[in-house]
């Protein structure tokens, strides 16, 4: 099993993960090598202002060489990463991500969505910011345990409105004519409940190639590894522990 870094998703912070982290020792034995950073704009590094080029930099550089796991937000800085410095990268597992938006229209959409949740950060706060974005359809499936809700309150809101705008979906960067480039094994994995990112895995696969496998988690949805955390894992663990060579 290679060294570990988990990369959690917006509003998230490393401690996200922590739910997950005994029973991925279980299954992987004494493994502890796991690093569980803080993204741009998150918990400790609440102050960081950066796009996801330069926030995948960072976090390559925090969590070195390693397989990288990354949930939605994070899993658009894991790709970034594996696109820029695959040499850190030995396996890559996207959670509920995406390549970016291909329609200019639909991506101007998403900024202007992305610029009024920031706005509503700023007016409302974090704790009222987070009662509706949980409460949002795409997380119809976390039940309020497993949504972690103190490490999510332990970030401000202008960290979190400056992710949007500079981490956010719609100013993220076509990549998805670039993802044949990917030199690693990739796994590409969402909730079966989830249509919109299952679909989107299956797109994302798509364009990877043949280095990709796709995998949906049963009885879940967006957030899949916090509502089916075993599941998830039966999925993942053996993708991270296949030392078969493939891909490199």
């Amino acid at each position: 099993m290679p060294r570990l870094a988990l990369l959690h998703g917006f509003t998230q912070t490393g401690r996200s993960w922590a739910p997950l982290l005994p029973a991925l020792e279980e299954r992987v034995g004494d493994h502890s090598d796991v690093c569980t950073p803080d993204l741009p704009g998150h918990g400790t590094r609440s102050d960081v202002r950066v796009d996801l080029w330069d926030a995948a930099r960072l976090l390559g550089e925090e969590c070195g060489r390693a397989a990288y796991v990354g949930y939605s937000m994070g899993g658009r800085v894991a790709l970034h990463l594996g696109l820029e410095r695959p040499d850190l990268v030995e396996r890559l597992v996207l959670v509920s991500a995406t390549g970016g938006i291909e329609d200019a229209g639909e991506r101007a959409a998403r900024r202007r969505d992305d610029e009024a949740l920031a706005q509503m950060l700023e007016d409302d706060g974090v704790e009222a910011f987070l009662q509706r974005w949980l409460s949002a359809p795409l997380f119809t499936d976390l039940s309020p345990d497993a949504a972690g809700l103190d490490a999510r309150r332990e970030n401000t809101a202008a960290g979190l409105a400056a992710a949007l705008r500079l981490m956010g979906t719609g100013t993220q960067e076509r990549l998805l004519r670039r993802l044949d480039q990917l030199t690693m094994p990739v796994l590409v994995v969402a909730g079966e409940r989830d249509d919109k990112f299952a679909e989107q895995a299956l797109h994302l696969g798509g364009w990877i190639g043949p280095t990709a496998q796709l995998v949906l988690v049963p009885d879940a949805g967006h957030a899949c590894h916090l509502e089916n955390p075993d599941a998830f894992l039966d999925l993942v663990v053996p993708f991270l522990e296949d030392d078969d060579g493939h891909g490199h």
